[in-house]
Formats: C-alpha cells, sequence, structure tokens
C-alpha cells in the first residue's frame, strides 16, 4: 500500500499526527537555532518571503513581539511573482535565504513539495483546516484564501456568472487580469480552463473583453466607467467598497475562485525551531483573527467570520468551485500551456 493511500484510510487527524513525528532537517543549523531546539524556546532569526500585505505584516508585528519575543522576524515582502523569481535565483545560486515561504501560488508549493524544497511539519493548528486545503504529507498547508469574484459598476446590469463574459450583453464592457504577470489571474485563468476548456479564452477575445494587467488595474477600469464589470480578487472589492467605489460585488453563479495561501518551511531553514513556531502563530486564532480583520482575507480556521462580517471558510468553500488536486495537477503541469493559450488568444 502507498504511503499517500496509508494517510488516507489514516484519516486527516491521524495522518498529521503520524507525519508530524517525522523530522527532515537536512540543513546544519546554525549555533542560535541548536541552542533553541535544546530548551524549546523559539529564538533568533528567521526569514519569511510573503506576499501578504505590508499593512498586515505591519498589524502582526505586536503579537509577534508578544508571543515570540526572543524571535526577530525579518520580511521580503512583494507580489507572488517577484517572491517567485527572487527565490528561483537564490535556488539557482545555492544560497535560500527564506526560512518559511507564504504567498499565494498554490502551484509553486506543489512544485517545491515534489523537488522535496520543505520541512514535513504538521502544525497542531492544521487540524481544523478543511481537508481541500491541506497538503496530506504535512508539507504545506493554507494560512489564508483569496477569492475571485465578478464586480460591477452600480448602474450597471450584473454579469450572473463568468461564463456571462463571453455573451454578447457584455461585448467590450468586461475586464479580466492577466496570467502572465498576475498569479491569481493565472488560478482564475486555470479554472476557467477546467471548467470551460481552452476556448474560453478565445470566446472571451472575442466578445472584446479587455486585459488589464493586475486586480487594481481591472478596479480601475471599473470605476472608471470604461467597463461595466470585472474579475476581481474579493479583498479588492471589499477594501475599494469601504472606501466608497461605485462597485458591487457580485457572486458568481457558477462558483468562485479560491486561491489557497500556503505558508511552508524550506528544509534549508537554519533555525527549524523558531520556523515552526512562526508557522504555529500564523496558524493560531490570533494570527487568523489579522488575517481576516487587517487583510480582508478569509481565514482557515471554520471558527472564524469571513472578511466584514461575512459568512466563514466553510460557507465560503460551498459557494466556489471546488479546488481539488486535479486543479492543481492542471495548473503544475499544464501551466505554461495556459498562459500560451491565453497569449494567443488576446494576440490576434
Amino acid at each position: 500500500m502507498s504511503r499517500l493511500c496509508l494517510l488516507s484510510r489514516l484519516g486527516l487527524a491521524a495522518a498529521l499526527v503520524l507525519v508530524a513525528s517525522c523530522r527532515i532537517e537536512s540543513a546544519v543549523p546554525s549555533e542560535a537555532s541548536a541552542t533553541a531546539a535544546q530548551d524549546g524556546t523559539p529564538s533568533g532569526d528567521v526569514w519569511v518571503y510573503t506576499s501578504m500585505y505590508q499593512h498586515v505584516l505591519d498589524a502582526l508585528d505586536p503579537l509577534l513581539k508578544e508571543k515570540l519575543p526572543n524571535v526577530q522576524v525579518h520580511w521580503y515582502q512583494a507580489g507572488s511573482e517577484k517572491v517567485a523569481s527572487r527565490l528561483e535565483a537564490e535556488r539557482a545560486a545555492g544560497a535560500v535565504r527564506a526560512d518559511v515561504l507564504a504567498t499565494s501560488d498554490p502551484f509553486l508549493y506543489e512544485r517545491l513539495a515534489r523537488e522535496g524544497s520543505f520541512l514535513r511539519y504538521a502544525s497542531p493548528n492544521v487540524l481544523r483546516v478543511p481537508r481541500s486545503l491541506l497538503d496530506l504529507d504535512a508539507r504545506y498547508a493554507a494560512a489564508r484564501v483569496s477569492t475571485m469574484v465578478l464586480v460591477h459598476r452600480q448602474g450597471a446590469v450584473p454579469p450572473a456568472s463568468f461564463a456571462d463574459l463571453v455573451g454578447e450583453r457584455w461585448k467590450g464592457r468586461a475586464a479580466v487580469g492577466d496570467p502572465l504577470t498576475s498569479g491569481t489571474a493565472f488560478t482564475w485563468a486555470v479554472s476557467m480552463h477546467s471548467k470551460y476548456g481552452e476556448d474560453f479564452f478565445t470566446r472571451l477575445r472575442d466578445k472584446g473583453a479587455v486585459v488589464a494587467g493586475g486586480n487594481a488595474a481591472v478596479l480601475q477600469k471599473v470605476e472608471s466607467g470604461e467597463v461595466d464589470a470585472g474579475v476581481l480578487l474579493l479583498e479588492n472589492a471589499l477594501v475599494a467598497k469601504a472606501r466608497g467605489s461605485p462597485i458591487e460585488i457580485i457572486w458568481p453563479e457558477d462558483g468562485a475562485v479560491v486561491i489557497p495561501g500556503p505558508v511552508a518551511i524550506f528544509q534549508s531553514t537554519r533555525n527549524p525551531v523558531a520556523a515552526k513556531a512562526l508557522v504555529d502563530l500564523l496558524l493560531s486564532p490570533e494570527g487568523q483573527r489579522f488575517i481576516v480583520e487587517k487583510g480582508d482575507l478569509h481565514s482557515v480556521d471554520p471558527r472564524l467570520e469571513g472578511p466584514r462580517g461575512g459568512p466563514g471558510v466553510e460557507a465560503l468553500m460551498a459557494r466556489s468551485q471546488p479546488w481539488t488536486p486535479e486543479l492543481v495537477e492542471l495548473g503544475l503541469t499544464r501551466g505554461g500551456v495556459i498562459k500560451e493559450t491565453f497569449s494567443k488568444a488576446f494576440s490576434r
């Protein structure tokens, strides 16, 4: 029987206990981390490469100082694409500085996990996380969930679904992000490819859909009236509405697109004790509240409400397209083809 099958039969809780007993730490720890390991107290430096918003990191700072007073957390903060580029450059040079990775590119995590880049660690705080948001080998786990929804300008007739955007009514009146430059737009494109086939992009182009780059550009085009509707991250839409933006949020009938934002520890970490403590804190109820309240993201803890008092993660998953291993496999193995298909469709 394969190990994966064994884990499945054991059930999630038992599997995580089993995996948690495995210590796979190939990197030679520094003197500081060795001291921390001996007395069990997290201390020393931890580098985190992340795409979390800077204001969320700033809000987390007092909690980190309170709960991990002897740990110095250093952040490299940028968009997921830039984080991935820096990480790849460091890997090519054989000197990865990051101890922890926390971005919103789930396909990158699966690739790195298969390459053996991550330390297996099952935080006790993942036991309530929806199973589809976990790696059962405990190489990574979602710490937050972003969501792609539809928005429309007030006064405009709203689209009912993503599929509506290829209809005649929306000819030249809808904007989408560019999967070649935006990681969240890429995940949305993978989901659309899975659900509607590769000709979905050609049909979008035939109906004059505007490719706007990233989420900020999509929002600007809807707000300005250049288009009537767009595909946008829920957190961006919530922040815009709070500042008085003339937009409305639509939960698409064909399902919102969830984008897990995992967290993982590198095998090469020089401070595994502090890195694990940081992951525990991010996944704790206190850490998750900051994700919701400061980031307008969904927590992976089903006990917490969603952003702005909305439904929590279980209700979110119920109104979204399923996040499945098959979807991850599609993005991982066919991602380049999907980007090329999109590019060809809109370059005609």
